[in-house]
């Protein structure tokens, strides 16, 4: 029974991903068809009834080519049709689509014209003069089609994204509220030595909640975890950003990021969200997103983290998991 409902749903999926294809391909081919209506280039103005039937076929020649072109973007391209890739992505795969489907219609059209006109009209023989002329035409027609489509996606996309943010600063703010439920004792330790005790109890409620960042020369920085906001690159240095005392506090140690990063790799809600920054998701006020690029508001210090493109699934994973394991039950305190 179960395997039935799901394959029915697949099913539902798949047929509203090929509808909105055709959908999509059948407006576009029709914009072709009546500009090729009104203009009536190649020769169209000199036959009568005639006129509608040659248009209905390139029509529908037309159309086959457009899903010809979607079949090579998914199989041969590996660009498959996704409003959940971004925005960017849905830009660079309509690029990518009238590149490649431009001459094609160009060459169809310039092919129709030579075996069903040239007998009639001379020179809609095939030639390249009269290819780079239908390609100048079709790509005309492909450049306005573009911007409309462009627009109607990058639209449906933006809300969509909208939605996700709302789900994820939900999903934050449920697994923050969890984790003050369940304080745990302090105990310092060296950050390093965190991977060598968790080891030993393979339990990350054992993971102490002070510890001891060091860097490459003899100073240190002890710290409640929970308290950590952020850790930033600058240069041959790493800042060190909690919060104490209800204030903002600031340290520098010579490190790098990546060696901060290993040593906390044992907290799950410490990640990397960009190449500079390393951020305690529990010292996240809010989660914002614009025009496909994400931002992550500070508590305490208010400031704005970047999330960069290649981090940002990493952050969205961090969430969910950390949500998944307090959802089982698990009692976490740690940042």
């Amino acid at each position: 029974m179960l395997l039935t409902t799901i394959s029915s749903n697949f099913a539902d999926c798949m047929s509203n991903e090929l509808k909105e294809t055709i959908k999509v391909r059948a407006l576009s081919v029709s914009f072709v068809v009546l500009a090729l209506a009104i203009f009536k280039p190649f020769g169209l103005d000199s036959w009568q009834w005639q006129t509608y039937a040659h248009l209905l076929s390139i029509g529908v020649l037309g159309f086959c080519v457009c899903m010809i072109t979607d079949v090579i973007l998914k199989y041969l391209v590996g660009m498959p049709r996704s409003l959940k890739r971004g925005a960017s992505y849905i830009i660079k795969r309509n690029l990518w689509f009238q590149v490649i489907n431009t001459p094609l219609i160009a060459l169809m059209i310039c092919l129709y014209r030579h075996f069903v006109f040239s007998d009639s009209i001379e020179s809609n023989r095939l030639s390249w003069s009269n290819f780079f002329g239908t390609l100048f035409i079709i790509a005309f027609c492909s450049f306005a089609i573009g911007l409309y489509w462009r627009f109607k996606y990058r639209s449906r996309y933006l809300a969509a994204e909208l939605e996700e943010t709302r789900l994820l600063n939900e999903q934050l703010q449920r697994l923050q509220n969890k984790a003050e439920q369940h304080p745990v004792p302090a105990k310092a330790i060296l950050a390093s030595e965190v991977g060598e005790e968790n080891q030993s109890q393979n339990d990350i409620a054992q993971l102490p909640s002070e510890i001891i960042l060091k860097g490459n020369t003899s100073d240190s920085v002890k710290l409640p975890i929970s308290n950590l906001l952020y850790v930033e690159a600058v240069g041959n240095y790493v800042k060190v950003c909690q919060v104490c005392n209800g204030k903002v506090h600031t340290d520098m140690l010579r490190a790098t990021l990546k060696q901060i990063e290993n040593d906390l790799s044992n907290y799950p809600m410490i990640v990397r969200c960009h190449r500079a920054f390393l951020v305690n998701l529990r010292q996240v006020e809010q989660i914002i997103s614009k025009a496909g690029t994400m931002q992550l508001l500070i508590k305490h210090s208010h400031e704005y983290l970047p999330v960069s493109r290649s981090n940002m699934a990493g952050v969205k994973q961090a969430i969910a998991n950390h949500n998944d394991r307090q959802g089982a039950g698990d009692e976490v305190a740690y940042a």
